[in-house]
């Protein structure tokens, strides 16, 4: 597992670097209509983002937040995770073949508390990743926590 993820991965930046990251976007496709629920805008009729596209065998997430309370970073972590496993379930992936995430924490104190909750989700060997403090006004939408990752079909 741990070999194939490194293989994906190399292939990924492989392609981003041959084509300079140009071809990335313009070949990408969504891989459902459904992907744009709850990404448009109120009063708008167009959507912000996809919740996943797809290139080749590879599904990009967009970022996911808890955003109910209870405002706790054990419970918003949960549910975060739970969403990803969700979408990339919708593009025929799982929460095994999830390559890289991006972490972004609303105070990094929490990140012990989000650490605790993450930690096992991924199978045996976890996916690379980056843990970021977001800047003053905090994570969209009133979430502790949002993720976004890239993982293989």
């Amino acid at each position: 597992m741990k070999t194939r993820r490194r293989t994906v991965l190399k292939n990924l930046l492989a392609s981003i670097v041959g084509v300079a990251g140009f071809g990335l976007v313009a070949n990408a496709k969504t891989t459902s209509a459904e992907t744009a629920t709850g990404n448009v805008p109120a009063g708008d009729d167009v959507p912000l983002f996809q919740s996943h596209t797809t290139h080749g065998n590879l599904v990009f997430l967009s970022g996911i937040g808890a955003h109910v309370a209870p405002f706790e970073i054990a419970a918003h972590t949960d549910i975060v995770l739970k969403g990803l496993e969700k979408e990339l379930i919708k593009a025929g992936s799982s929460m095994e073949k999830v390559l890289k995430v991006t972490v972004y924490l609303n105070d990094i104190a929490d990140y012990k508390g989000m650490n605790e909750v993450y930690k096992g989700r991924f199978g045996k060997n976890p996916p690379v990743r980056s843990t970021i403090a977001v800047a003053k006004g905090g994570v969209p939408g009133d979430s502790l926590v949002e993720m976004d990752c890239i993982a293989y079909i």
